[in-house]
C-alpha cells in the first residue's frame, strides 16, 4: 500500500495515547564540529579546530527518542555512570519529555561515543565504555522499574551489559508485547519475541543461509519468533510473519545511516501496538527511516517531516 496524508494522522492520533517502555543500553553520542587546515607535526594526523559540539541521545536513548517524537508517552530503563554523561542524559530526556527511569551505578562510565566530524566526515570515534554484565543491586533496580505499567516493551541490546536473561525473563513476564534489536552476541536471549529487527549483517551472523528467503525463514524458525523484520540499507525492510513480504525504502538521499533501526524498530512496535497491520506499520518505518537518513547522526523524524515527505509521494 502506499500511504497518504489522512492515513498519517490517524496513525499520530492512535499513537498519542500508547505507553511503551525502552529498555536496553542507554548511549551519549557527542559530536564533535571542527576544520582541518594542516597536519600535526607530532604524528601525520589532522589537526581539528573545534567550532561546535553537539550531545544526543544514541542507542536505547535513541529508540526512546524517536517514540516520544511520534507521540508515544515514552518510558527509558538503562544505566548511566555518576558523571558528566550522567547529567547530559538526564537533560536531553527532560527536553524530550522521555519519563526517565535510568539506575546510576558509580563503578562504570555513562556509554559515550565520541566522534570528530570535519567537512561531513567522520575522522575518528572514541567510545567510552564498561560492558560488563549488570548485577547486583542495580541489576534489581532495573527489574523494578520493568514494572510500570505500559502498552508495549522494547528491548534495545547494544551488548554494554544491561540486556540479561534476567532482564528479557522480566519483560516476558509482563505479557506485553515486546520487539528486540538485537546484537548477535546474545542471540540465545530473543527466543519466542513478538518482534525482532535485525539488519541484514547481524541476521546473518546469527543464521547461515545463502538466500535472504532462507535467512528470513531459518533464523524465525529458530528463536520461535512471532515476526521477524530484516532491514536492508537502501532496499528497504523484508518481513516474515506468514509470509515474506518487501517493502522498499523511501530515502529521497542517504547522509548518514547512524540510528536508523532505532527509527524502525520504535515505528513498527508502536504501530503493531496501537493494532495496525503490517503494510502500514512497515510503510511507515521507512518513512522515518528515510527521514532519519537524511540527517547527520542519531536522529528522530517529526510529525511535520512525515507529513511532508507523504504528500510529496502523493504528488510524485
Amino acid at each position: 500500500m502506499k500511504l497518504d496524508k489522512d492515513t498519517v494522522l490517524r496513525v499520530f492520533e492512535r499513537l498519542r495515547s500508547l505507553k511503551i517502555l525502552v529498555v536496553g543500553d542507554v548511549i551519549l553520542d557527542r559530536y564533535v564540529f571542527g576544520k582541518v587546515e594542516r597536519i600535526s607535526p607530532e604524528a601525520p594526523v589532522p589537526v581539528v579546530e573545534v567550532e561546535r559540539e553537539e550531545f544526543r541521545l544514541g542507542g536505547a536513548g535513541n529508540v526512546a527518542s524517536n517514540l516520544s517524537a511520534l507521540g508515544v508517552k515514552t518510558y527509558l530503563v538503562g544505566i548511566t555512570g555518576e558523571d558528566y554523561g550522567m547529567h547530559m542524559i538526564k537533560g536531553l530526556l527532560r527536553e524530550r519529555d522521555i519519563q526517565d527511569l535510568t539506575v546510576r551505578d558509580s563503578s562504570r562510565p555513562t556509554t559515550e561515543k565520541v566522534r570528530v566530524i570535519s567537512m561531513s566526515q567522520q575522522l575518528i570515534r572514541i567510545d567510552r565504555e564498561n560492558t560488563r554484565t549488570v548485577q547486583g543491586e542495580n541489576l534489581r533496580k532495573i527489574l523494578d522499574r520493568l514494572e510500570v505499567y505500559v502498552d508495549g516493551i522494547i528491548i534495545s541490546d547494544y551488548a554494554k551489559g544491561v540486556v540479561c536473561k534476567e532482564v528479557i525473563e522480566k519483560v516476558k513476564s509482563t505479557g506485553k508485547f515486546y520487539s528486540v534489536d538485537p546484537r548477535p552476541q546474545n542471540v540465545h536471549l530473543y527466543q519466542g519475541a513478538h518482534l525482532m529487527t535485525p539488519n541484514e549483517k547481524e541476521a546473518r551472523q546469527m543464521f547461515k543461509a545463502q538466500t535472504l528467503e532462507d535467512l528470513g525463514w531459518g533464523l524465525k524458525r529458530e528463536l520461535s519468533l512471532q515476526a521477524l523484520a530484516i532491514t536492508l540499507g537502501p532496499k528497504g525492510i523484508a518481513l516474515f510473519e506468514n509470509r515474506l513480504s518487501l517493502y522498499p525504502a523511501r530515502a529521497r538521499q542517504v547522509y548518514d545511516v547512524t540510528g536508523a533501526g532505532d527509527t524502525v524498530i520504535a515505528v513498527l512496535t508502536a504501530c503493531r501496538v496501537a493494532g495496525f497491520d503490517w503494510d502500514i506499520s512497515c510503510e511507515l518505518a521507512n518513512v522515518c527511516a528515510g527521514i532519519v537518513v537524511g540527517k547527520l547522526g542519531t536522529a528522530s523524524p517529526s510529525i511535520e517531516e512525515v507529513i511532508e515527505y507523504v504528500e510529496e509521494g502523493e504528488r510524485v
